[in-house]
């Protein structure tokens, strides 16, 4: 079964609201599992609308990512980023 990637671009309007749901969404992340393998950083943007924060997150499944998102945690957590943030989420099924 592949692994899945959480892929998201965020612009952050409230730095200290999206503080507190990144703590938490940190986590609710590691405990379904889910590994970091891009978070913020130096970026590129080649095509389509800048946004200054970039995430990749790992998963073994499609299944956890998808369990991660609906958990109650993760939805605790992002009571913090709504109103704090616009973005972009997606689940996208890693290549075999």
């Amino acid at each position: 079964m592949p692994g899945a990637y959480w892929i998201a671009h965020v612009h952050v309007t409230d730095e200290a609201a999206y503080g507190e749901y990144a703590k938490r969404a940190t986590v609710a992340i590691a405990d379904h599992g889910g590994k970091f393998l891009a978070r913020g950083g130096k970026y590129e943007i080649l095509e389509g609308t800048d946004r200054a924060r970039h995430v990749v997150a790992y998963f073994d499944s499609m299944q956890a990512a998808h369990d991660c998102y609906h958990s109650d945690a993760y939805q605790e957590a992002l009571s913090y980023a709504k109103g704090a943030s616009e973005r972009d989420l997606m689940i996208v099924e890693a290549a075999e």
